[in-house]
């Protein structure tokens, strides 16, 4: 595989993918193809710059050597960080161009929203005093992954906010901080070992695997907490969501966690397709 399409993480962006998903079909009449295909250019591109990012910052702090999970280009040695950088920059550069006519369709407001979206973005590992280094991950992917995206994509196609767009931004939120908060579960001990305090680190293994639990349940409870009759859909992956928390809480780790985050990537693009569905034949 390409390195630079291996370094881009393909499999990370079903969660960029879907908050546009699940806001284009809560817009219903209102949907507007073009605005929602430069609403998904932003988000695919920016979580691809925040990979790039990531991958640089981490690989010229030292914290990616001995890496249990994917392969990072800096850490590897299979790209440079000055090209890793340079990668992210034009990532980011991409998002902001589909983000500024987006804005210039809708509201000068976007165009700010997406500065703060991008700084948060490269300060995630980024900088002295990166955030995701002091336990803010998850609650940065909750807010940007999760609520920004889902209510932005959908004021973008209807110029307005509702308190519905907001209940359904957090099983979008809560799905992706899940992704994070098993990668950070698994690479746990080796954070602790060179300073990155994660939320796991900082409230330990039990917690951690119980704080990801909650935020499967949480996804499943604003579902239903939508009070749309047709959104109980997404009951049909409770399952799933089940089977993973069972083998989440059992306690294993490091490289056997690594099946259980494809699962929760599954399960994100199975409850998003069911929930987008229930909100579309409401």
């Amino acid at each position: 595989m390409n390195k630079w399409i291996l370094g881009a993480r393909p499999r990370t962006l079903p969660a960029a993918i879907a908050p546009v998903v699940v806001a284009s079909a809560l817009a219903g009449p209102d949907f507007n193809w073009f605005r929602a295909a430069l609403a998904l250019k932003v988000a695919v591109w920016l979580q691809i710059g925040v990979n790039f990012a990531n991958d640089y910052s981490d690989g010229v702090k030292g914290t990616d050597a001995d890496r249990v999970g994917p392969i990072r280009l800096v850490a590897s040695g299979m790209a440079s960080a000055k090209s890793v950088k340079a990668a992210a920059f034009v990532s980011f550069a991409i998002a902001s161009a589909a983000g500024t006519w987006l804005a210039l369709l809708t509201s000068p407001l976007l165009i700010l929203v997406g500065v703060i979206s991008i700084a948060a973005a490269w300060g995630y590992t980024g900088g002295k005093n990166p955030y995701g280094y002091r336990g803010l991950g998850e609650l940065s992917v909750f807010l940007f992954f999760g609520v920004i995206a889902t209510m932005g994509t959908y004021y973008a196609q209807t110029e307005k906010l509702t308190l519905l767009s907001f209940i359904v931004s957090i099983p979008m939120g809560a799905l992706s901080c899940a992704i994070l908060a098993i990668n950070n579960l698994r690479d746990r001990p080796k954070d602790e070992l060179v300073g990155k305090l994660t939320v796991a680190v900082r409230i330990g293994d039990r917690k951690a695997r119980l704080m990801y639990i909650g935020l499967l349940l949480l996804a499943h409870i604003a579902a239903v907490a939508t009070l749309i009759p047709t959104a109980l859909l997404t009951l049909l992956a409770l399952p799933l969501s089940y089977s993973i928390s069972r083998q989440v809480i059992s306690g294993i780790s490091g490289k056997d966690l690594i099946p259980a985050l494809g699962k929760t990537a599954k399960l994100q693009m199975i409850f998003t397709l069911l929930l987008a569905v229930g909100l579309g034949i409401q």
